[in-house]
């Protein structure tokens, strides 16, 4: 309980967590508006259901690409100069998308967003697990993924008030202010000591690769792959495609953007109560729960057919599932010794980054087929569900324990 205390009031961590929070945000903003514009350009570009599949598909190819390219260099160079580098790809992406001439520029230049974004969750996540001590780990990690909400509540604004009125330009322009930041960030943060105490020690790539698939370990990142690709799938599937999901319950274009907004705000609480419950029940408990919850409310939303009823599936469906991503961060570093860490959390985060390229694809050619929005949502109910299954039958729970004491 000391060493809790400590790390609460110790103005270093607190300066990590805003820092390494505030590079979260812009990276939610940057997925966040992606979904936003992408329902403009089906009316200005006119573009149909398979093309806004495969736009937010090409997207989540890059950061599958990213999260595996990022997470193995930064057991190799650091933390930080990978952090930085990443958050500086995909902005400097971002402004240029604004740029966009046609559809096959902006899914090119969107890979390369993507690849900046996944190779940054993974590593700030990891930075942020090895940097606070065992008492409160798992809520800072969950804390920082709370970022996340407020990234998408910024997307959801700007596409409310800017979209509208001065198009989705602007808005992919506004993507390229987090290059700024990385100035900042220079500065800011710092490897984490855990890190720098093992930095001579550090493992070829092919080692690093075996020993997460080898051992104790196996089990583990079997259980991660599954998860990874079940949430993620679910995840980009459904909110990536809210915007336009409204759109076809019947909703005009503003109408849609202020019901997602509504329901954005929802995921803040979601993490919130997450960050409580993780350190009082444990991460495998919780993890599960608000899995299960997420799936209920998955179907509540495909059934939905009421306006109040609609907002009211939304909003839990955002609490729960965004919750759930807050523990899935924060159990992730933890199944893992430093040496190998931002290695096996990059590569569960790149194969579940798959998920979000099939989750978006195979929306669009639902939609396409004119399969009903509640067959579609039925789909991600079973997702989630076997998601939290894996977690179930081959999670174990990491509260407390230190990663590297147990290999």
């Amino acid at each position: 309980m000391k060493e809790a205390a400590i790390a609460a009031h110790n103005p270093g961590r607190r300066k990590l967590m805003l820092s390494a929070g505030l590079s979260w945000l812009f990276d939610a903003m940057d997925i966040g508006l992606l979904s936003f514009i992408v329902a403009a350009l089906a009316v200005e570009w006119d573009l149909g259901p398979r093309q806004i599949g495969l736009l937010n598909a090409v997207n989540s190819i890059g950061m599958a690409a990213g999260a595996a390219v990022a997470g193995s260099l930064a057991d190799r160079y650091g933390r930080r100069a990978i952090l930085l580098w990443t958050l500086v790809i995909f902005s400097v992406a971002s402004g240029l998308s604004a740029l966009a001439t046609g559809f096959a520029v902006l899914c090119l230049l969107r890979f390369v967003a993507g690849f900046g974004l996944g190779g940054e969750l993974p590593v700030a996540s990891t930075l942020v697990s090895e940097s606070v001590p065992a008492a409160e780990r798992g809520r800072a990690v969950v804390l920082l993924e709370s970022f996340w909400a407020g990234g998408w509540i910024l997307a959801a604004l700007i596409a409310f008030f800017i979209i509208p009125e001065y198009g989705w330009r602007i808005a992919f322009a506004i993507g390229a202010l987090p290059a700024f930041y990385a100035l900042y960030l220079r500065r800011a943060i710092h490897d984490s000591p855990r890190y720098t105490a093992q930095r001579e020690r550090k493992l070829p790539f092919v080692r690093r690769v075996a020993a997460v698939w080898s051992g104790r370990l196996a089990g583990s990142t079997v259980m991660l792959w599954i998860l990874w690709f079940m949430v993620v799938f679910s995840y980009y599937g459904m909110f990536l495609w809210l915007p336009s999901v409204m759109l076809l319950k019947g909703f005009d274009l503003v109408k849609s953007f202020q019901y997602v907004l509504i329901m954005t705000f929802a995921q803040l609480p979601g993490y919130f109560s997450a960050a409580y419950l993780i350190e009082k029940f444990g991460r495998k408990l919780v993890l599960i729960a608000y899995l299960l919850l997420t799936a209920v409310s998955a179907a509540w939303f495909g059934l939905a057919e009421s306006e109040g009823l609609l907002i009211a599936a939304g909003i839990c469906l955002s609490f729960f599932n965004l919750g759930a991503w807050g523990v899935m961060y924060a159990y992730t570093p933890e199944l893992y010794p430093t040496a190998v860490r931002s290695t096996g959390v990059g590569l569960a985060a790149s194969f579940g980054r798959l998920g979000g390229v099939l989750g978006p694809l195979l929306v669009g050619m639902l939609v396409s087929w004119q399969t009903p929005v509640t067959a579609i949502f039925f789909v991600f109910f079973a997702a989630i569900v076997i998601g939290a299954a894996a977690v179930w039958m081959l999670g174990k729970e990491t509260k407390g324990t230190d990663p590297d004491a147990a290999y």
